[in-house]
């Protein structure tokens, strides 16, 4: 292969059960696309492993690569696992318990034993020092950066590897912090140090401090796994630039995302949401539920008018008793819940059946992988109903052991007193349920109607429930992509690079002065954003720049970002943004106030193309559409009853073809389930659009 004269792209995205991959390669002398997709089970803890595993079962030429896009759930499992450094904590005098502190929310509010999550780093590891700063970002007493060798002396003999600084109102001026870690590294250069302000800009301190901890937290086994990959890589003969997945949708460069690894933490999920995104761009569905199901997770998201939404108030480990722990970076705005292909179902001690959260991952995984698993999940009830092709199981890579399915199966039925059937049927009705639940979260708790949206399922197990949670929610159209068991991947040909940037400031927008002030805050981070693209190369004329304004009603507690039009701005246009902030504020609450509105705050994104994909049309050969059938089966479609199924080769269909159901169409990655009397249409790049009834 030439490299010169081919341009090959390569994605990878780590799972929790599996490792997928996308190759993308166009001839230049004849525009030919080539694109394949593999797929191989995950290897923790070293991960690099599996991204080479995928790289030699897809024949990929490592030497050939232009390109290498990388998604990766290392710093989600790091922190959900408890497997990062141990950390040391240097903040303001007289806040050192900020992280104890946190906030009242009480999810389990009548729990009389209630406790707060643990923090990251224990009493003992946090330390102050003098200085201090006004939220206005004026220095009130220098800081006392004599304080330091002491503290750095007890933290060398207590074993830490890595140091957070967050000191109070530095969001408004990063001076102090700055003269801190530039000391640190001094006196110790070996130690890994995150200063909050190299993360965020943004006001709360319990959440800036919770989110520099974290970050410092991660950087250690990050760096490692990054470094490894790059080695890895890098001898096997590639010689381009690795970029990772950042959880706000973007790729970014392996340098930078070592230096703030806390903006990968959704970096998986990120892809996928976007991939949904830019897929509905091509096809003309601006308005998206994407449903993600893998094989430990299902995740969704809400874009309208096919925009993805960005948010920095996310939390990890959130739940209805749990407070959790925010993370104050640019996440998209998604809902995650355990339930995948590989979820376990349990009885309670209640005698009641539940599916999920556990997994039983990709080893041993489901019974009909025939690797030891005795419990029966979710890919197994979908076998034993008939969905699943037990003669073309995970594209016919592995043998289902239907035994093991009947007798994991049986476990569950003999104390429920039903039959096998009767379990498998409620093992999928209980994860449609918890799923359904899930996009009840993203659509109607957000102010959405689900019916106004088309759902674009994914992942293994996507196109299995597709179907019946749409009709659930009143959704008409479902499109299955095509790749889409390696959906995500995919996702991470779409992208762009990404940067986020966050700052607070409050001022009165009524205020003669604040649309000119506000204006020259975004103007001067524009700048910013294309002077870090500069020093990587990047032209300032390759670098488009979307402008954001956080605002609230007077003496109100939390904000709404409204974005600045293209071509517009707030100096000149502050009235639109004011009129469009009453619009989004009275869809979010139901209402809205006559009441003076002020800014507290600017976010501007900045992205620089690395040369997206633009897939090509599907040809069309003209054969008929029993060319794709590879005959019939009795699928089990629950309250539709068991019916006779067409079965379709998902390879052989071509643009244009139509399938009514019942049927179900078979593809190496995944199964996608067409209910009786749904309407099926392949469209010009090969997705499937299913029409409910």
């Amino acid at each position: 292969m030439n490299s010169q004269a081919k341009r090959v792209r390569v994605c990878t995205d780590v799972g929790g059960t599996f490792t997928d991959l996308v190759y993308f390669e166009t001839d230049p002398a004849n525009g030919k696309q080539v694109i394949r997709t593999s797929k191989v089970d995950t290897t923790p803890p070293n991960f690099e492993e599996g991204i080479l595993d995928v790289l030699r079962k897809a024949d990929v030429d490592i030497g050939a690569m232009n390109s290498f896009a990388h998604g990766t759930t290392v710093v989600i499992n790091a922190i959900t696992e408890r497997r990062g450094a141990k950390v040391g904590l240097i903040t303001t005098r007289g806040f050192r318990d900020v992280l104890e502190i946190a906030r009242g929310t009480r999810p389990d509010f009548f729990n009389l034993r209630y406790a707060k999550p643990e923090p990251f780093v224990p009493r003992y590891l946090r330390r102050e020092i003098g200085g201090r700063m006004r939220a206005t970002g004026e220095i009130v007493e220098e800081v006392d950066l004599a304080d330091l060798g002491p503290v750095l002396e007890d933290f060398r003999a207590e074993g830490v590897e890595a140091i957070a600084v967050c000191l109070l109102h530095s969001y408004a001026n990063a001076e102090h912090e700055r003269r801190v870690t530039d000391e640190i590294t001094r006196q110790w250069p070996e130690v890994s140090v995150v200063a909050s302000t190299q993360i965020t800009r943004e006001w709360r301190e319990y959440e800036r401090t919770n989110t520099a901890v974290l970050s410092a937290y991660v950087q250690p086994i990050a760096t490692r796994y990054l470094t490894r990959l790059e080695k890895q890589l890098t001898s096997h003969g590639y010689d381009g630039q690795i970029y990772v997945m950042q959880s706000n949708c973007g790729i970014d460069t392996v340098a930078h995302a070592r230096d703030v690894p806390i903006t990968m933490v959704e970096s998986g999920p990120a892809s996928g949401m976007w991939g949904a995104a830019a897929l509905g761009a091509l096809i003309g569905e601006p308005n998206i539920i994407a449903l993600d199901i893998g094989g430990t997770t299902a995740k969704c998201s809400l874009v309208k008018d096919g925009q993805v939404q960005i948010k920095t108030d996310y939390y990890i480990e959130r739940d209805r008793v749990n407070a959790g722990y925010p993370i104050m970076v640019p996440v998209i705005d998604l809902v995650e819940i355990g339930n995948g292909g590989g979820s376990i179902a349990w009885i309670d001690r209640f005698g009641k059946m539940q599916v999920g959260p556990k997994s039983a991952g990709a080893s041993p995984g489901p019974a009909a992988y025939g690797r030891g698993g005795s419990e029966a999940t979710t890919t197994d009830a979908n076998l034993a109903l008939g969905r699943i092709n037990p003669d073309y199981f995970c594209g016919g890579e592995i043998v289902a052991d239907v035994g093991a399915v009947n007798s994991a199966l049986d476990k569950l039925a003999a104390p429920l007193g039903l039959q096998r059937v009767e379990v498998a049927r409620g093992i999928v009705r209980l994860a449609d349920s918890n799923m359904v639940n899930a996009l009840k979260l993203i659509s109607l708790n957000r102010g959405h109607d689900p019916r106004d949206f088309t759902l674009v399922a994914f992942g293994g197990g996507g196109g299995m429930h597709a179907v019946s949670l749409a009709r659930e929610l009143g959704i008409k159209k479902v499109i299955i992509p095509r790749g889409a068991s390696v959906f995500s991947a995919w996702g991470m040909m779409m992208s762009d690079l990404r940067r986020d940037y966050f700052l607070t400031r409050f001022a009165p927008v009524v205020a003669a002065e604040t649309p000119r002030v506000v204006q020259d805050l975004l103007d001067e981070v524009a700048a910013k954003a294309c002077a870090e693209y500069g020093q990587e190369r990047i032209q300032a004329a390759d670098v488009a720049v979307s402008n954001f304004v956080k605002l609230r009603y007077e003496n109100q507690e939390h904000a709404v970002e409204v974005a600045i039009d293209n071509g517009q701005s707030f100096e000149h246009d502050w009235r639109g943004v004011v009129e469009r902030f009453h619009e989004e504020y009275e869809r979010q609450y139901t209402y809205r106030l006559d009441a003076p509105v002020e800014v507290i705050g600017i976010h501007v994104v900045a992205f620089a193309s690395v040369g997206k994909l633009e897939p090509a049309e599907i040809s069309v050969t003209g054969v008929p559409l029993d060319a794709a059938r590879k005959g019939t089966r009795e699928v089990d479609y629950d309250l539709e009853g068991v019916q006779q199924a067409a079965i379709y080769d998902s390879e052989k269909l071509e643009p244009g073809m139509r399938i009514s159901g019942p049927a179900i169409i078979e593809d190496p990655g995944t199964t996608i389930v067409v209910f009786p009397a749904d309407q099926v249409v392949i469209d010009r790049l090969g997705n499937i659009h299913i029409q409910t009834v």
